[in-house]
């Protein structure tokens, strides 16, 4: 028997232990892992293991002894970290295999020269774009800087699905971008297609996508638990306060003097305040849950620590509305989502316990102002915030499980 996770998707379990079907997705895979399972993904029916693939290679059998369809993928700007850490995540994936990877400053170099902690992948050496044949993928992802990807994406062949994990997509309207991106933008017909992949929140949309604009780390983090609190109209639209925290990682691998080791450690610092270019995105998501412009305060910090963010968020409760509402309505409407878990009353999300994985960690609290909430959500800004996100959303793209190469618990300590 099975148990429908999706559509065009079924997890069909070899084993006993799951009796009917409706099984909520995050208890089925948990109670599945070490079995066998048949998985029909994109209409091919193969029988796999839920475990780590040892190799980033073809590791789906079907029943009958072949090969099962593999999703060839491609990887524009590999070089970078959301680039490699797309790869490190596609090493477990049982569909997808990497077939081809741009660095233009790499180009003809192994990942493994530029990432020796993926030295044991096997994988195709990097190529200029200009050189990349787009033929040998079905799907992309593009990692490459804010203001290069546009033109890029817009000369892609139409049938390719792609995931833009820059910024150059996700605001609608491009005067916006323009305002905060200091720069036109250069496809403008194509951002009318593009859709905003903040996947717990936009599966529908996401499944019929041809491009999706992979949401920012920062929006990430602070739309999750506000999107639905203002949807149901607990929280008030005005006087959001955001406090948010972010690990070195988040600001790419280029060389700046800013992100030196002596200029980030042993203390912390605020930036881009009131100016960051996080704020257009997050409030265009809470402009379009409320029907009317939304401005809030919003002040980033950078932390001295690879990987890690934190938002702390103060809203305001609408009348009669009390904490334990707020968290109720969370843990009901997370309550099916594997990778957004509402923790325990009073405890509160740390970094440390996301490092590595796709997972948001998220609680509310009771202000010392009366009629206040605090709200804190944590992620890995290169999994859930980034790279993570991203396969999530391809996996919808492409109709495979939305959890397929994702499952990687936190590493702690």
């Amino acid at each position: 028997m099975a148990t429908s996770v999706q559509a065009g998707m079924a997890l069909i379990p070899r084993s006993p232990f799951v009796e009917g079907y409706g099984v909520p997705t995050k208890q089925f895979l948990r109670s599945a892992m070490g079995s066998e399972l048949l998985v029909a993904c994109r209409g091919a029916r193969t029988s796999m293991s839920v475990a780590p693939a040892s190799k980033n290679r073809e590791v789906v059998k079907s029943s009958k002894g072949g090969q099962s369809e593999t999703v060839r993928v491609g990887v524009l700007g590999a070089s970078g970290y959301t680039g490699s850490e797309i790869i490190r995540l596609l090493a477990t994936h049982p569909v997808f295999k990497v077939t081809m990877m741009t660095a233009d400053r790499k180009a003809g170099q192994s990942l493994a020269s530029v990432f020796p902690h993926l030295a044991t992948q096997d994988l195709p050496n990097m190529v200029a774009v200009k050189d990349a044949d787009f033929s040998q993928v079905d799907a992309v992802f593009c990692c490459l800087p804010h203001g290069t990807t546009q033109e890029i994406i817009a000369a892609l062949p139409d049938y390719l699905k792609v995931v833009d994990l820059s910024a150059d997509f996700r605001l609608r309207n491009t005067k916006t971008y323009e305002e905060w991106y200091n720069g036109p933008h250069r496809a403008p017909k194509l951002q009318t297609e593009a859709v905003y992949g903040l996947t717990e929140l936009y599966r529908d949309e996401i499944r019929a996508a041809r491009l999706v604009a992979n949401p920012g780390c920062y929006p990430t983090s602070i739309q999750l638990p506000l999107i639905p609190l203002l949807k149901a109209g607990l929280i008030e639209k005005d006087n959001i306060i955001i406090n948010a925290n972010s690990g070195v990682s988040g600001a790419g691998r280029s060389a700046k003097e800013a992100n030196l080791y002596t200029e980030i450690c042993e203390g912390i610092h605020a930036y881009g305040i009131t100016r960051h270019r996080h704020v257009p995105e997050i409030e265009q998501g809470l402009a379009d849950t409320v029907g009317s412009d939304v401005t809030i305060s919003f002040t980033p910090n950078l932390m001295p620590m690879s990987r890690g963010m934190m938002s702390t968020m103060f809203v305001e409760m609408q009348q009669g509305v009390t904490v334990d509402v707020l968290r109720n309505h969370l843990v009901e409407r997370f309550s099916d989502d594997e990778f957004v878990v509402v923790l325990e009353k009073g405890i509160a999300p740390h970094t440390r316990h996301v490092r590595g994985s796709n997972y948001c960690l998220m609680n509310v609290f009771e202000d010392r102002i009366p009629g206040r909430a605090i709200i804190i959500s944590v992620i890995d800004n290169l999994v859930k915030g980034a790279s993570g996100q991203a396969l999530q959303n391809l996996n919808l793209m492409m109709g495979c499980p939305e959890e397929a190469g994702l499952l990687q618990q936190p590493m702690f300590p």
